[in-house]
């Protein structure tokens, strides 16, 4: 197999890098603003008066929208085993070969590697009245989806979020997109004599 680029190499560490530092200091930052659980931001968009994106802080004992909730420890593990298969395939096996993959599992590892952080109570948030570590994911980005009056719907309240799921949930679409690129399989010789052979009786 042929020795992956270090261009590759710096690519893939640089988004991880750089990705994971951002949802932590963000984090950071939000959290120490406004306190926590359930500290809020003066809404920063409104659209027909009503609120659609603001600053809200919660902790996620769950995945991704907030499914499987006390399981932490479970995505934990799955976190690490993530992180391991994703340095196998891209430098073992060699897909770092290609630039998309590269990036599309750079984003995957910032986002895996920002929320396993808060699994293993590293943020260092604490209940104020037991002085136990609070545990979850820290998610504080808040969104409301309205919708029109006449409608019989309510507005849609999106799941509260940080930027490692939004790295997550890019590197995931970005896979599925790929997912429709894979080439089709090459021959082997034998086969190819094989077909001729065939073709040929």
């Amino acid at each position: 197999m042929d020795k992956v680029p270090t261009s590759r190499h710096v690519c893939f560490w640089l988004i991880v890098v750089c990705g994971a530092a951002w949802d932590l200091i963000s984090k950071w930052w939000v959290f120490r603003t406004y306190g926590y659980p359930n500290g809020k931001s003066p809404v920063w968009l409104h659209i027909d008066g009503k609120e659609v994106f603001y600053l809200h802080t919660t902790f996620n004992q769950g995945a991704l929208w907030g499914m499987g909730q006390g399981f932490g420890w479970l995505f934990a593990l799955v976190s690490l085993a993530a992180i391991t298969g994703i340095c196998y395939w891209l430098f073992v096996r060699g897909a770092a070969q290609s630039w998309w993959l590269t990036i599309t599992l750079g984003l995957v590892m910032a986002g895996t590697l920002g929320n396993l952080y808060d699994r293993l109570y590293l943020h260092g948030c604490v209940d104020v009245q037991t002085g136990a570590a609070m545990p979850g994911v820290r998610d504080f980005l808040q969104m409301n989806i309205p919708l029109a009056s006449f409608t019989p719907l309510n507005d849609l309240q999106w799941a509260t979020y940080n930027f490692a799921d939004v790295f997550l949930v890019t590197g995931a679409v970005m896979l599925f997109l790929q997912s429709f690129s894979m080439a089709e399989p090459v021959k082997s010789s034998e086969q190819e004599t094989a077909s001729g052979s065939t073709a040929a009786a």
